[in-house]
C-alpha cells in the first residue's frame, strides 16, 4: 500500500482536478446535456492515463535537478522511494493505456492521440531551453475541453476552441505564479522560466493579463455556443473565476512559498470545479 502511496505522490495524483473537469464539461457542452456513462469513464481514463505518463516522465527527467534544489528534494525520486527505472515503466504503462483508452473512444480521438501525448511529453524539456514553458503546459491542459467535445461528437467546433484557449492561459497564468519559488535557483542551474528571464514583476504582470484574457473569453463563450442559450448562473459563475484569480494575484505578490502554493491548489482547483458547476446547472439542470 506505502508502494502505491508513493506512486500517486510522485505523479501528483490530486492534481487531476485542474483538467479533469474542464473535460467533463467538454463533454457536457458538446452533448447539450449528460453524456453516456461509456464516454464519460472513457475519457476519465484518458485523462487519468495520460496526464500520469506526463508526470511521471516529467519526474523521470527532472530526477537530477529535483535533487539539487531545496524545494523539491524530497520528491519520490530523490528520496529513493521509487527509482528512475520505476517511473519510466509507469511511463510506458500509462502510455499504452492512453493508446488503447482513446482507441475506445472514437476514431478522431485515436489519430490525435499521439499527438496530444507528444505535447505533454515534450513540455518536460521545454525550460531547457525557453524562457516559455509555461504556454507548452498550457497548451498541453487546453486539450482536456477539446478532449471531451471530441468523445461526444468526433468533430471540433470555435466554441470549445473558445474555452481551450481559455484554459491554455489560465494554465500559462498560475505556472508562471507557481515558477515563482524557484528563481533564483533556475538562475543558478541555468533554467528558463518567465520570472527568471524577464523578473518577478514582469512575470507577474504578464500572469494578470494573461488571467484578465482568459476571463474575458470565458465571458464571450456564450456568443460562440449554440446548443443552449448561458444565462445568468453561467456569468455569475464567471465572475466567481474572476474573484479567485485576483485573490491568487494578491497571494502570489507577497512570494511566500507557503502562500504561492496555497495560491496553485486551491484557487486553481476552484477555478476548475466552478466551471463544470456552472456549465452542469446551465446546461443538464
Amino acid at each position: 500500500m506505502a508502494r502505491i502511496i508513493d506512486y500517486l505522490n510522485l505523479v501528483k495524483i490530486e492534481h487531476t482536478v485542474f483538467a479533469l473537469p474542464f473535460a467533463y464539461s467538454g463533454m457536457i457542452l458538446a452533448y447539450g446535456g449528460v453524456p453516456q456513462i461509456k464516454v464519460v469513464l472513457l475519457v476519465t481514463l484518458a485523462m487519468v492515463t495520460a496526464r500520469t505518463a506526463a508526470m511521471a516522465f516529467n519526474r523521470y527527467l527532472d530526477a537530477e535537478i529535483d535533487a539539487a534544489n531545496p524545494r523539491t528534494a524530497a520528491r519520490e525520486i530523490p528520496r529513493g522511494v521509487v527509482s528512475k527505472r520505476g517511473a519510466i515503466l509507469l511511463v510506458v504503462f500509462s502510455s499504452i493505456f492512453f493508446f488503447i483508452t482513446a482507441y475506445f473512444i472514437n476514431t478522431l480521438a485515436f489519430i490525435l492521440s499521439p499527438i496530444a501525448l507528444s505535447l505533454i511529453l515534450f513540455y518536460s524539456y521545454t525550460k531547457r531551453f525557453t524562457a516559455f514553458s509555461h504556454l507548452f503546459l498550457g497548451l498541453s491542459l487546453a486539450a482536456a475541453p477539446l478532449g471531451g467535445w471530441i468523445a461526444v461528437v468526433e468533430s471540433v467546433s470555435i466554441s470549445i476552441i473558445v474555452v481551450a484557449v481559455a484554459v491554455g492561459l489560465w494554465v500559462f497564468g498560475f505556472d508562471i505564479i507557481y515558477s515563482l519559488q524557484d528563481v533564483e535557483f533556475d538562475k543558478q542551474y541555468g533554467l528558463f522560466s518567465i520570472p527568471a528571464v524577464f523578473g518577478v514583476q514582469k512575470a507577474l504582470m504578464m500572469a494578470f493579463v494573461s488571467h484578465i484574457s482568459m476571463v474575458c473569453l470565458l465571458y464571450l463563450f456564450p456568443f460562440f455556443y449554440r446548443k443552449i442559450d448561458l444565462g445568468y448562473i453561467y456569468y455569475f459563475g464567471v465572475t466567481a473565476i474572476a474573484v479567485f484569480l485576483v485573490v491568487e494575484h494578491l497571494f502570489a505578490r507577497n512570494l511566500d512559498v507557503g502562500k504561492i502554493n496555497t495560491a496553485f491548489f486551491t484557487f486553481n482547483a476552484f477555478v476548475s470545479i466552478i466551471f463544470l458547476l456552472i456549465i452542469s446547472l446551465e446546461v443538464v439542470v
